[in-house]
């Protein structure tokens, strides 16, 4: 559940820096990659914080990260994903 979650909107991030979001239908997006790293054990039915950055966006291609953390503020997974996105044709 974590996995799929965790890759939900993590591009997200880069796009809001521009004004932009995921569902824009004058958007086209692709992931190229999601990489989620388990560290510790966790219940996935309990509080998570989910903190995400994008340290670089831009010329169609964006790179994103994120840490998840437990209740007691332990980080339990590590995220990234490098996405591409460029505006779709108009009809």
């Amino acid at each position: 559940m974590l996995a799929y979650a965790s890759d939900f909107a993590l591009l997200d991030t880069a796009l809001i820096a521009h004004g932009r979001f995921i569902f824009d239908p004058s958007l086209m997006l692709a992931s190229l990659d999601h990489s989620i790293w388990f560290h510790r054990r966790f219940r996935a039915d309990d509080w998570l914080l989910y903190t995400q950055d994008s340290p670089i966006s831009g010329g169609g291609r964006a790179f994103c990260r994120g840490t998840l953390f437990t209740r007691s503020g332990r980080t339990c997974a590590s995220t990234t994903q490098e996405g591409s996105f460029a505006s779709a044709a108009a009809d």
